[in-house]
């Protein structure tokens, strides 16, 4: 490769037949491409094929895709090409925590995050502050009733447009979304929860936790649907605890896991590592 080669990422979906991956390797072969990195995986439940690749090539783009074409169409493929390490456009949806928009932030200055952040919505002034630390736009607009939560989505939709934004993650925005924003966002929302074992609704769920002697906890990131915290799961995590540990350490040891987990969901959603196989999805880590 030369130095005006660009590394691409190219990700398929197609119904599982033979010949997919001669005829893909044989388009990229006419692209100028070589192959960096190759993962597929083929679905039992639901018949369908899916493959993620990194490609260096010097072709344009538009050679790229016209060389491509021809397989695509003959597969019925959805597929997406984009370049490797460009930073996807994300909104963050906030409420009053900030242990997930804080390493939001920080990951993505560091440069361990590929996202680009323009702008950070909340129902709620407290965390403008930290997003002013970081020089990235805050917005605030309360919702307290079923019109401004209205209005509320509705400035989210306007957003997305405006900036052409790819991905849309509640760090603990501390709403449900309506069905109709669902819908709008299917597929580009990532949200973040608490996961108990038993799980505990409604207020103070680390107190309850406390109280029943709780020995797992940990966290949750799954894509947002209208059905409430069952979307298809990005990345979970899960850490001990015993008896020794108090309301406030058990709080402390859930939001790390949810930053945690939280983070890990958006580096792989940047990186077109996650791809939805209906209610699940299919991680190339």
């Amino acid at each position: 490769m030369t130095d005006t080669s660009t590394h691409w990422i190219l990700t398929l979906v197609c119904e599982d037949r033979p010949g997919i991956v001669h005829a893909i390797s044989g388009a990229i072969v006419e692209a100028q491409g070589n192959i960096t990195e190759s993962q597929q995986f083929s679905s039992d439940d639901t018949g369908t094929f899916f493959m993620r690749l990194q490609v260096e090539s010097a072709a344009s783009r538009e050679q790229f895709e016209t060389a491509l074409a021809p397989v695509t169409d003959r597969y019925a493929m959805t597929w997406q090409l984009d370049v490797v390490g460009r930073p996807l456009r994300t909104l963050v949806l906030v409420s009053k925590a900030g242990h997930c928009l804080n390493d939001l932030l920080y990951r993505e200055r560091a440069g361990q995050l590929a996202i680009d952040m323009p702008l950070v919505m909340s129902n709620h002034p407290d965390l403008a502050d930290i997003a002013e630390f970081y020089g990235v736009p805050f917005e605030h607009r309360a919702v307290t009733d079923p019109e401004s939560k209205k209005a509320f989505e509705q400035r989210v939709l306007e957003v997305v447009e405006e900036h052409d934004i790819e991905l849309v993650v509640l760090a603990r925005y501390m709403q449900i979304l309506s069905p109709e924003l669902c819908a709008a966002l299917g597929g580009k929302a990532i949200n973040i929860h608490h996961s108990f074992l038993p799980g505990f609704k409604g207020a103070n769920p680390y107190k309850q936790a406390h109280a029943r002697g709780v020995k797992l906890i940990g966290a949750t990131a799954h894509f947002v649907t209208s059905d409430l915290d069952e979307g298809p799961i990005v990345e979970q995590n899960v850490v001990r605890v015993d008896h020794s540990r108090t309301p406030a350490e058990l709080v402390s040891i859930g939001q790390d896991e949810e930053s945690r987990t939280l983070t890990q969901a958006v580096k792989w959603f940047s990186e077109h590592r996650v791809l939805l196989d209906r209610a699940r999805t299919i991680i190339f880590r």
